[in-house]
């Protein structure tokens, strides 16, 4: 199979329009009906090929796009879900930076109220 080619399990007679979220392979259980003892026998099953990861990766985001995407009203969840994912990454990495921050002083101030100011002191 060349970039940009069908599936080789793909048939148009059987399956009609190609959708590139739907796995045209052999079905198996899927993993929320799976008991816990199934699960290292499930696992095993799996095709664990770059070209095979590389569909699965390709589905999951073609779901993801039908899904939130691409509806005729779209709401603003696909927003949040890239800002909540990019906070995630961003924080993992930088987060041999951040683990070496603790904080410092906690000082109060005075003025009627209470206010607690926190100095974050990071070692370089």
């Amino acid at each position: 199979m060349a970039f940009g080619d069908y599936p080789a399990e793909y048939n148009p007679k059987v399956h009609g329009p190609y959708d590139p979220a739907r796995y045209y392979g052999r079905p198996d259980t899927p993993f929320g009906q799976l008991k816990l003892n199934e699960i290292g026998a499930w696992l095993g099953r799996r095709n664990k090929n770059p070209r095979a990861v590389m569909g699965a990766v390709s589905r999951a985001w073609w779901r993801w796009q039908h899904k939130y995407v691409q509806p005729k009203r779209a709401g603003i969840a696909p927003v949040f879900q890239i800002i909540t994912g990019s906070m995630l990454f961003f924080y993992i990495i930088n987060y041999g930076k951040i683990s070496k921050c603790h904080v410092g002083s906690v000082s109060e101030l005075s003025t009627g109220l209470t206010h607690l100011h926190v100095k974050l002191v990071c070692l370089s």
